[in-house]
């Protein structure tokens, strides 16, 4: 599945719509990663940790989006966007959202 910001596919043109296409996760930061980040927070440097888990909730709505495009028999997902929250009373959740339009390309 081609996935691409672009509004389309270099050298393929467009021969259907299929629809506005969907990825969302919303994943939970542990107690033991929130203790870690807030010594990070204090002494400095990168949070390994909070940076994994967004690595592995941007795949899983990556991939997420590109099934959801397949269902409608796309080749391609065009114009992808991606947003993050933080979401939860105590910001303990994190929200990794992302959109294209599917499309069948020639």
């Amino acid at each position: 599945m081609i996935i691409t910001t672009t509004g389309s596919v270099e050298h393929r043109p467009i021969e259907a719509y299929q629809g506005i296409v969907f990825g969302e996760v919303i994943t939970g930061i542990n107690v033991l990663k929130d203790i870690g980040a807030g010594f990070r927070n204090v002494f400095g440097g990168r949070s390994k940790s909070y940076e994994d888990e967004l690595l592995v909730a941007r795949e899983e709505a990556l991939a997420e989006l590109a099934r959801r495009a397949e269902d409608l028999g796309a080749d391609a997902i065009i114009g992808m966007k991606m947003d993050y929250e933080v979401l939860g009373s105590d910001n303990g959740m994190l929200m990794v959202t992302c959109s294209g339009t599917a499309v069948k390309l020639i």
